[in-house]
């Protein structure tokens, strides 16, 4: 192990060697300078050939390539590869292309860090709330069952795809990310312009849970999980206070200082986006109790104040 023990579980790292797949992505580009600033050093997965651009590997997930000497001695691995969920309609080859991203890519990594001489201590390996399926006000917790369709099946088996570093001892997390908040990239990022523009409102009946997380904590609970070794398996990385979409909206609304009264209505969605409207219209009230009870402290729990902290305004209102 490349750290010594401390109080109520919480580990002390040197500087140690991380490695991070989907760097370029919203939560790897906030995360890897965070990372850094602690002293780490950081080795990135990439796809392609990075030349001689040093503090770069390259994988090839689709073709089943990764060179497991470039890995050996790694302290720490951080997977957040995986193709964009919400980027279009869900045809049967898209679907085919998330799914390989995810489980196939997972299982490749950990296969190769399963194999080596000298394994990590921990791989981190990112996994959705859309485990949980379509709950309606169930509150859900890590040890709470899947749900149905398509995305619970995925992420589940996205989780199973770890199983060989965990059998070769390696300590594995699953990030059961809720929607990300931020103002760069996201599903946030693409509502803003229609808010600002007086178009914005609830999905449906607005009854649903929308389990949600800024980026800052987003980044933080990571690095929590990373330098806590009694943390393993799922961990739902989401605030504690879920809201109901019209509740979310609303409060985008005011925040911005716009009406936030248009209804898009479900048929509408199912119309313009097929089987991906059913996961927009789900409902999954996720409870960060794994996070909790190992001592994380939110920065930002309430939706209101996240939202107000990303668009720069004090919680009265004022710029």
């Amino acid at each position: 192990m490349p750290w010594a023990g401390a109080a109520c579980g919480e580990v002390v790292w040197p500087r140690v060697k991380i490695l991070v797949t989907g760097s370029r992505g919203l939560i790897g580009s906030a995360l890897i300078p965070r990372l850094t600033s602690r002293g780490h050093h950081v080795v990135r997965l990439v796809r392609g050939d990075p030349g001689s651009t040093p503090d770069q590997i390259p994988w090839d997930p689709e073709a089943g390539r990764l060179d497991g000497a470039r890995l050996d001695g790694a302290d720490a691995v951080i997977h957040l590869a995986g193709e964009n969920i919400a980027a279009g309609r869900w045809t049967a080859a898209r679907k085919a292309r998330i799914r390989r991203s995810r489980v196939d890519s997972t299982r490749l990594l950990a296969e190769t860090l399963g194999r080596l001489h000298r394994r990590p201590a921990v791989l981190i390996a990112a996994s959705a709330v859309g485990y949980y399926g379509d709950r309606g006000d169930e509150i859900l917790v890590e040890d709470s069952a899947p749900g149905r369709g398509f995305l619970a099946t995925l992420c589940r088996d996205w989780e199973a795809a770890a199983d060989p570093a965990r059998a070769s001892g390696i300590r594995v997390v699953h990030l059961r990310t809720g929607m990300v908040l931020s103002r760069t990239g996201g599903a946030l990022a693409r509502l803003l312009p229609i808010f600002r523009a007086g178009l914005g409102g609830r999905l449906g009946n607005g009854r649903q849970f929308m389990s949600w997380i800024g980026l800052d904590d987003e980044v933080e609970a990571i690095h929590h999980v990373l330098t806590h070794d009694a943390v393993q398996g799922p961990v739902n990385l989401v605030s504690p206070h879920p809201v109901p979409n019209r509740e979310f909206t609303a409060t985008l609304g005011r925040v911005l200082r716009r009406p936030a009264l248009l209804v898009v209505p479900a048929v509408v969605l199912r119309v313009a986006l097929g089987e991906l409207a059913g996961e927009l219209l789900s409902s999954v009230r996720a409870y960060p109790a794994r996070l909790l009870a190992t001592g994380y402290t939110f920065h930002r729990p309430d939706l209101e104040g996240a939202l107000r902290h990303l668009q720069g305004r004090r919680s009265g209102g004022a710029n």
